[in-house]
């Protein structure tokens, strides 16, 4: 996950039709950051108004994610404390985790927020395949299956690393085939398109590449734009992850206001279909910084913004896009867990 600041998505007003959209429309954030303790040192971590942030997001549910990968040493006991972590903030938040689409749509029904628990990443497996059933047990319900680092046991290849294995690795083939035999959505995201089409050859349900956008699509600034060029999916992956019945979500990167953001997502609809295509904006739904404004110094939410700021993505959608757009997009999302938890 990138930084970005939010202070130019702010700057947009609120179109009042947006309510309306929001209030009818399961909106799903595919990928957002929580930042929760992964060591003993750091438990139990701090409170978080995870509850309160989704409803001001306008969102009904976000992919509640964490990453095991970044440090060294045991990456099953960072996990497991991470997910002992979101237990408590789910707790202390008096809201359930979904574990089926049915659950979804009730508590959507209900005006109740959840959260749909993830992982970006399968070095907590360490090999051990038996982990999957574990985590799943634990709530687990969208498994992404790489992120930046290999696993020690690798399960293929990264887009931004140097190729090593082929795509797939057997280890990778047999946590996906796992994944479907739970019931449990299996998450491309960070997979070269060598790994993405071995993966969809071995998959029997859909897939989801929860954030990144089209290579096309490369903002304003040069140097973002280089960096973040591997990271970006190009038509023929998109349009291969598409014709399986899987989604991919368009991340915030690269867009510098809502309406940016909303010609983003429209470009890959364009590409393969609205019912492929979701929101999954890489950022942190709750997230303090301190920052300058002038010679004040005020606390911003600067990736939790993000998540607020569906409202004025829903919005500037409704301005460049055809208006029941918005409400397919998010069906193409329900649909999608549906078809990975029936």
């Amino acid at each position: 996950m990138l930084r970005r600041s939010g202070l130019a998505w702010a700057a947009e007003a609120i179109d009042p039709r947006v309510a309306g959209i929001v209030a009818s429309t399961i909106g799903i954030d595919t990928h957002n950051h929580i930042d929760v303790p992964l060591t003993t040192a750091e438990m139990p971590g701090p409170d978080i108004d995870l509850s309160g942030e989704i409803k001001r997001s306008g969102l009904s549910a976000i992919c509640m994610t964490f990453a095991t990968g970044y440090q060294p040493g045991d990456a099953y006991d960072r996990f497991l404390k991470g997910i002992a972590a979101m237990d408590r903030q789910v707790e202390r938040n008096q809201i359930k985790r979904p574990l089926t689409a049915t659950d979804v749509r009730t508590a959507h029904t209900n005006h109740q927020p959840t959260v749909i628990q993830a992982v970006e990443g399968a070095h907590f497996l360490e090999g051990h395949l038996e982990r999957v059933e574990e985590a799943y047990h634990r709530g687990l319900r969208h498994f992404g299956l790489l992120h930046d680092s290999d696993a020690s046991v690798p399960l293929g290849d990264v887009y931004t690393n140097p190729p090593r294995y082929g795509g797939l690795t057997p280890f990778g083939a047999s946590v996906i085939k796992e994944c479907n035999r739970l019931g449990m959505l299996v998450d491309l995201a960070h997979a070269s398109m060598e790994t993405t089409q071995a993966a969809l050859k071995v998959a029997t349900r859909p897939v989801v590449v929860s954030h990144t956008g089209l290579d096309t699509r490369l903002g304003n600034d040069p140097h973002m734009a280089q960096m973040m060029r591997p990271r970006l999916i190009s038509k023929e992956q998109a349009k291969v992850v598409a014709a399986v019945g899987g989604a991919i979500g368009v991340w915030t990167h690269l867009s510098d206001t809502p309406v940016e953001y909303a010609q983003n997502i429209r470009a890959l609809v364009d590409v393969i279909g609205v019912e492929h295509v979701c929101i999954g904006t890489d950022t942190k739904l709750t997230n303090l910084a301190l920052v300058r404004v002038g010679r004040r110094q005020e606390v911003l939410d600067l990736e939790g913004r993000a998540a607020r700021i569906i409202l004025l993505q829903t919005s500037a959608l409704a301005r460049t896009s055809r208006g029941s757009e918005n409400a397919r997009i998010s069906r193409g999302q329900i649909r999608l867990l549906a078809s990975t938890t029936s």
